[in-house]
C-alpha cells in the first residue's frame, strides 16, 4: 500500500505540472481553429492535432513537428505560422490550413476532407484566408 501512495505522490509532483502546463496549448488550438469548446468535463478536441496520442506527449505527428519548428515562446503564433506556410504535413494532398478549415487532422494522413482541395481553398479564401487562424 505504501508503494501505491508513493507512486501517486510521484505522479502528482513530477507529471501533473507537465500535463497541466500543456492543457492551455490544446485550448489555444480550440479557440484559434474555431473548434467546438469543451463542455464541462467533456473534451471536444483531443491533442491529436499535434500529437500521435489523444492525450498528448511524445511523439508528435508531422503537423506537431511543424508547430514545434515555429515555436518561439507563443503557441498561438506557432500554430498560425505552421498554417500560413501552406504545407501538407501528412502528405494526404491537403494543406494543413485546409485540413484545419475542414475540421480534419493535419498530422494524420487517414483524416482528410471529403471535398476537393480546390473547393476548400476557394471556401477558405471567401472566409478570409489563412488569416482567420491568426491568434486572438
Amino acid at each position: 500500500m505504501r508503494k501505491v501512495g508513493f507512486l501517486v505522490l510521484v505522479f502528482a509532483v513530477v507529471l501533473m505540472p507537465y500535463v497541466q502546463a500543456r492543457g492551455p496549448y490544446r485550448l489555444q488550438a480550440i479557440t484559434q481553429f474555431n473548434l467546438v469548446a469543451d463542455r464541462g468535463d467533456v473534451r471536444t478536441v483531443t491533442c491529436q492535432y499535434c500529437h500521435v496520442n489523444a492525450n498528448g506527449g511524445a511523439p508528435w505527428n508531422a503537423f506537431g513537428n511543424e508547430v514545434r519548428a515555429n515555436f518561439k515562446g507563443n503557441i498561438g503564433d506557432a500554430l498560425y505560422e505552421a498554417l500560413k506556410a501552406m504545407k501538407d504535413s501528412d502528405g494526404d494532398g491537403y494543406a494543413d490550413a485546409l485540413e484545419v478549415f475542414a475540421g480534419t487532422l493535419p498530422g494524420d494522413a487517414n483524416s482528410k476532407p471529403l471535398v476537393t482541395a480546390q473547393f476548400l481553398m476557394q471556401s477558405l479564401e471567401k472566409a478570409g484566408g489563412v488569416d482567420i487562424f491568426k491568434p486572438k
